[in-house]
């Protein structure tokens, strides 16, 4: 396959650079020490069709590939992981999954204002007991016949007026954690157990939103890096669900997670090599004008060597992670590769990050300059959708059944 950028992914590519370096950078170390999630930069990135790149302009998205999609998080993630990161989660995982798997009446009323930009969206498959392990879910859903049948047999005087109003739908419990949007989005896609007799077979996926009586947003977790991007639990109480809300059919919603990853995992791998292309960058840059000796030390063998190692790993990482896209483009089979671009460019962003600080001495340690940032934001590549023991297994099962 042929990597090289065509001149309409060119121009995308620079355009997003441009944004990123005079709407993003500025702002980038603030938002970090706040913790504060950009709300206001919402307008913009749906302007530029960022909240809906994958998807028809039918549905009101931009109407893009992988390639291209995956050179904008680059983009985005060279100056801010958080950014990144928000605008892939959006994208990757709520949008998608209704894009994938929802009714025609299910995308115009969801997919719709999501790829317009009107609100964010959130993807709830982590519970406290279910991470690496997703067929772990605990969080249920009950049919409200059944469920109304035992709340009856505890409240014989509750009327039938509610039981009529609410047929058709389900009673959701649980909670999710670590949700990147819980507070912000409008919309939730959430799997919950439907049955669970038959393990992950037995797992159903379901469209919430804030108007619903029984879904909250719980906990904003306080975290080592990725500062910007909101991150927080949901909690349902006894929540409806109307049955018109579930996602294909009943003990789909594992099998349809999995798939919804596939693709997730580009994104995080694109996030990747954009964090570790910044931190290189900066790492350069730095060489360049620090002193020492009476020289710059970029004219040192050892940094040299350094550089020259991180860029290469950066390039195979990038590589991967654009076979991947073209391969999902061209709607072949893409789970090993996604998983092996994932598992490669998290590690790399890792290693160059790390020596992006060691470049820079002891300023790398300061928040004066960017290496702690990108060194921060890199690890949780390693771990989001997927950990890299993970990717390992699935690359491994992959290849074992040949």
């Amino acid at each position: 396959m042929n990597f090289e950028l065509n001149e309409d992914q060119l121009q995308i590519k620079y355009s997003i650079r441009e944004f990123a370096e005079s709407e993003i950078r500025p702002n980038v170390m603030e938002w970090d020490e706040a913790q504060h999630f950009p709300v206001e930069l919402r307008p913009k990135l749906a302007e530029l069709g960022l909240l809906g790149i994958l998807f028809p302009e039918e549905y009101g998205g931009a109407g893009l590939g992988y390639v291209e999609y995956a050179t904008i998080i680059e983009e985005i993630g060279r100056v801010c992981g958080s950014v990144g990161l928000s605008v892939a989660a959006h994208n990757s995982l709520c949008s998608n999954h209704i894009y994938m798997f929802g009714t025609e009446e299910q995308k115009q009323k969801y997919l719709v204002p999501l790829a317009q930009g009107e609100s964010f969206g959130a993807w709830g498959l982590t519970e406290s007991q279910a991470g690496s392990d997703a067929s772990g879910t605990r969080t249920t859903a009950v049919r409200k016949g059944d469920a109304f049948a035992r709340s009856a047999e505890q409240s014989p005087t509750e009327t039938t007026a509610e039981a009529v109003t609410l047929t058709g739908g389900w009673i959701v419990n649980g909670s999710k954690n670590f949700i990147t949007h819980a507070i912000a989005c409008n919309t939730l896609v959430a799997v919950a157990v439907t049955d669970k007799e038959k393990g992950n077979r037995g797992i159903s996926a379901f469209i919430f939103d804030k108007s619903m009586e029984g879904f909250r947003s719980d906990k904003k977790e306080n975290k080592l890096g990725m500062r910007a991007s909101e991150t927080a639990s949901v909690v349902f109480e006894d929540c409806y669900v109307p049955d018109e809300n579930r996602l294909g059919n009943e003990g789909e919603g594992f099998l349809q997670a999995m798939q919804v990853l596939d693709g997730g995992r580009i994104s995080i791998a694109a996030l990747s090599v954009g964090i570790a292309q910044g931190a290189y960058e900066a790492a350069v840059k730095y060489a360049k004008e620090r002193q020492q000796f009476g020289k710059p030390i970029a004219e040192f063998q050892a940094i040299q060597f350094k550089l020259a190692d991180m860029a290469t790993q950066i390039e195979c990482a990038r590589l991967l992670t654009l076979q991947a896209a073209a391969t999902k483009d061209a709607k072949k089979p893409v789970t090993q590769q996604s998983a092996m671009a994932k598992l490669y460019a998290s590690e790399v962003a890792v290693r160059v990050a790390e020596e992006c600080v060691q470049i820079h001495g002891g300023y790398g340690y300061t928040k004066d300059y960017p290496a702690e940032k990108y060194w921060r934001d890199s690890k949780l590549c390693t771990i989001g959708e997927g950990t890299s023991e993970i990717q390992r297994m699935v690359i491994a099962k992959n290849l074992l059944r040949g």
